[in-house]
Parts: structure tokens; C-alpha cells; sequence
């Protein structure tokens, strides 16, 4: 008796490790589509940019989340102006449970010229990557909030992804409008 409970303690032991183990797969899976340089590439080509170190204050934070409706989560921007005066931003955006890297290219009117997924680590939800659903930002500035199911479509099964891209891009060109067409 005694060596058939522990063989089942054993039995039960491992199938809660396997059973960590997958989950912790699962929820760990990433995969990177574009590079922050293949990005740039895709909207700019070969054109130069210039690497600006931009700190946002917490006044600016504040202001930008109370015009976009979104709050700023790092202060830190990751950003590059073209000779042109176009700007090319790499940020993060939370899809369901993980983050999701993009890149948002913004003219120098502020008007979005384009956005890609560069890393997406959900299960789910990678649709957000699909081109004809990107596309729809393109033109798309700071003069009205985007909201999902009125501008932007949604991806039934990516909704939150959907969501929170969206609101991505409208605090970005939220920060263009206070900050970047000053600099």
C-alpha cells in the first residue's frame, strides 16, 4: 500500500510539472515579424533618420492621456525624425496578457503614414498583423479619437489586440500633436 501511494504522490507530481511547463509555453510564446530597421525601411526606404531623445514629463503624460483617452506607460520614447521631418516611433501596446511592439510612422502633418506589428507575444490574436486591418490607420491623425467598431473595424477573436493598437495609435498621435511637431 505504502508504495503505491507514493507512486501515485510520484504520478501526481509530474503531471502538475508537465502540466506548469505547457502552461508556461504557451503563455511565453513570441514572435517577432519585423526588426525596428526593417521597419523604418518599410515606410522610409533609405531615407536618414536621426535619433531624438525625447523624456516625456508627468504634465505631458497627463496631457496626452487626458486627450487620448489613453494612459502613458513609459516616459521614454523611442523615436526618429526624418530629414523630411516625418517621425518613426517604436512603442508597446498590451494585447490580452502581453505586450506588442509596433512601429507607427507619422508625416510630418501628423497624419499616420502606416503601422506594423513588429513582435507579437499572445496566443491569439496575431490577426492585429493582417495588412488590409492595418491600413486603416493610414491618414488617420490627432482630430478625432479612433475607436474600435466605428473607424477601425474589429477581428472577432482579436478584440482586445484590436483595442488596444488602437488606442496605441491614438496616443501617439496625441504625442505628435503636444510634443514631436514642436521639436
Amino acid at each position: 500500500m505504502v508504495m503505491s501511494s507514493n507512486k501515485s504522490n510520484s504520478l501526481l507530481k509530474i503531471a502538475v510539472f508537465l502540466g506548469g511547463v505547457l502552461f508556461y509555453q504557451e503563455a511565453a510564446i513570441s514572435k517577432t515579424y519585423l526588426t525596428t530597421e526593417e521597419a523604418a525601411t518599410i515606410f522610409y526606404q533609405n531615407n536618414k533618420m536621426q535619433k531624438i531623445m525625447l523624456s516625456l514629463t508627468k504634465e505631458q503624460m497627463k496631457s496626452i492621456k487626458k486627450k487620448s483617452g489613453v494612459r502613458v506607460r513609459n516616459s521614454e520614447m523611442n523615436i526618429w525624425r526624418t530629414d523630411a521631418g516625418d517621425w518613426y516611433i517604436v512603442d508597446n501596446v498590451i494585447g490580452k496578457h502581453e505586450n506588442i511592439d509596433i512601429a507607427v510612422a507619422i508625416t510630418k502633418d501628423g497624419k499616420v503614414k502606416g503601422v506594423e506589428v513588429l513582435t507579437y507575444r499572445e496566443t491569439y490574436g496575431y490577426e492585429v498583423m493582417n495588412k488590409k486591418w492595418l491600413a486603416q490607420f493610414k491618414g488617420k491623425d490627432n482630430t478625432e479619437t479612433l475607436k474600435l467598431d466605428k473607424q477601425i473595424k474589429n477581428i472577432s477573436g482579436a478584440t482586445l489586440s484590436c483595442r488596444h493598437v488602437t488606442d496605441g495609435v491614438n496616443r501617439l498621435t496625441e504625442t505628435w500633436a503636444q510634443i514631436l511637431r514642436y521639436l
